[in-house]
């Protein structure tokens, strides 16, 4: 199976898409939005560990000049989705915590770094700034 299809395969299974281009469609959004999110090396360190298909797609959003919280980024995601708050909550996830699974813990730590607050239960991990 190739990378992009053991990503895509893997988003379905976190969302329980009922099909493949419905996971297929879920991760362009969310790439589209993340890719405009995240500038600097974690962006380029980000891109390399995708595959090729999904890193095009990632690389041609230009940056924004500032990054949004991450209930505006699902607010984002809602609107290029055409959906709820809720549901664009749960295809964020199903996404985010794929490529987090993807980049491995060292990478996603420092994309977590680099975005403001709220990312981190996007990438299915605790969220200890704001316990401190």
């Amino acid at each position: 199976m190739n990378r992009h299809r053991h990503l895509i395969e893997q988003i379905r299974a976190n969302g329980h898409y009922p099909t493949s281009q419905e996971a297929e469609s879920v991760l362009a959004a969310v790439l589209s939005v993340l890719g405009g999110q995240l500038t600097g090396d974690e962006r380029s360190a980000l891109a390399a560990v995708l595959p090729e298909c999904d890193r095009a797609l990632f690389v041609s959003q230009i940056p924004m000049p500032e990054a949004v919280t991450g209930a505006g980024f699902v607010e984002v995601v809602a609107r290029t989705l055409g959906t709820t708050h809720a549901t664009a909550r749960w295809d964020t996830s199903s996404v985010l915590a794929a490529l987090a699974d993807l980049a491995g813990d060292r990478l996603t730590d420092r994309v977590l770094a680099h975005l403001p607050s709220g990312y981190a239960l996007l990438f299915g991990r605790a969220d200890l700034a704001a316990a401190a």
